[in-house]
């Protein structure tokens, strides 16, 4: 089972493929105004910001820009900011780019020594000094190819994404009001998956479909009433989450082994009333709240594959509030659990 999990993963990840518009956009109304914007930005050169909570398909969006402009022939570089480390503070201009660039990378080749399209995912996470950088090299016009024969030269687009709000990043001083000002001359917001539900059976059928013909699987359609507690649902990870759980579907075959405890003892879960005596409305609305909160928490973590970071900025809490909440709500021993059964089927 693990190596079937693990075949899984590399056949759907390692596509360059995107889903069809049909499925990326859906039906909804939010998402076909975002079509519409896509459209005419991508014939565009001008910097975008898009803007959705993590899992929602900044990443999707971003590529799909770059693959209906004009530089759709040239490589589409993705520079995850929290992973670059803050010892390149003291770094120069140079070597900063290099790191973007991933100078050396052979799978550029001569005919493209540098990517068409830069997406810096997750930007709010930039270090300050590293801000001063990347601004320096935009408006230096550090970041263009130049075709020494013919005399051409061809600048980099940079699409920037956060699952943050930067206007408060800005107003706080964690992020440069120049920078932001800089990147953001076109805006995209990606809803949320609870924003648009109607998306959400389009959006199984798909991932049924791919994960099925990438394991030879004979998963059967969801039932109706299992649908229907999907579109219920609130989806902390968005269609990330979403995509997990259609995916473990498929490895085990059955509604109630992966969904019983997410979905179906979520959605039907009530308060316990006592029939009898006294009731404390105060304490049974406390206890409610503190349930609730637990199980909106273990959700986020999980759709976060375990990243305590990333769920901490998923729920716009601070790092150290996760942990305490974690561990006041009984999560640590139980998340260690799921996370070493989640590796196994990982992605």
């Amino acid at each position: 089972m693990p190596d079937q999990a693990s075949k899984l993963s590399h056949d759907f990840r390692s596509s360059n493929r995107l889903p069809p518009d049909s499925v990326i956009f859906g039906c909804s109304d939010p998402m076909q105004a975002l079509r519409r914007k896509l459209d005419k930005v991508a014939a565009t050169d001008v910097p975008v910001l898009i803007d959705g909570e993590s899992g929602s398909g900044k990443e999707v969006i971003a590529r799909l820009i770059h693959l209906k402009s004009r530089r759709a022939s040239t490589p589409f570089l993705k520079v995850n900011c929290p992973a670059i480390p803050g010892t390149l503070g003291d770094s120069t201009l140079v070597d900063f780019e290099k790191v973007l660039l991933g100078a050396g990378r052979p799978n550029f080749g001569p005919q493209h020594e540098r990517p068409g399209t830069l997406f810096f995912d997750e930007i709010s996470e930039l270090d300050l000094h590293l801000q001063s950088k990347l601004l320096q090299l935009l408006q230096e016009g550090q970041f263009c190819r130049s075709d020494a024969e013919n005399g051409d030269t061809a600048t980099v687009r940079v699409i920037s994404g956060t699952s943050r709000r930067l206007e408060d990043a800005v107003a706080s001083g964690r992020f440069r009001r120049d920078l932001y000002y800089r990147i953001n001359v076109a805006s995209m917001r990606i809803p949320p998956l609870r924003e648009r539900s109607a998306d959400i059976p389009g959006l199984v059928d798909y991932f049924l479909q791919v994960f099925n013909d990438a394991s030879d699987g004979q998963a059967q359609p969801l039932s109706t009433e299992m649908m229907r507690l999907l579109v219920g649902h609130s989806w902390p990870g968005n269609v990330r989450e979403l995509k997990n759980l259609v995916e473990r579907y498929v490895l085990f075959g059955s509604e109630d082994a992966i969904c019983g405890e997410s979905h179906s003892t979520e959605s039907r879960r009530t308060p316990e009333v006592p029939l009898h005596g006294q009731i404390s409305l105060k304490k049974l609305t406390k206890n409610a709240v503190r349930e609730l909160e637990r199980q909106v928490i273990f959700q986020v973590l999980r759709a976060n594959d375990w990243n305590r970071k990333r769920a901490a900025q998923a729920l716009d809490i601070s790092y150290r509030a996760l942990l305490y909440k974690v561990k006041q709500a009984g999560l640590a021993e139980r998340t260690h659990s799921d996370h070493r059964i989640a590796a196994t089927f990982a992605h």
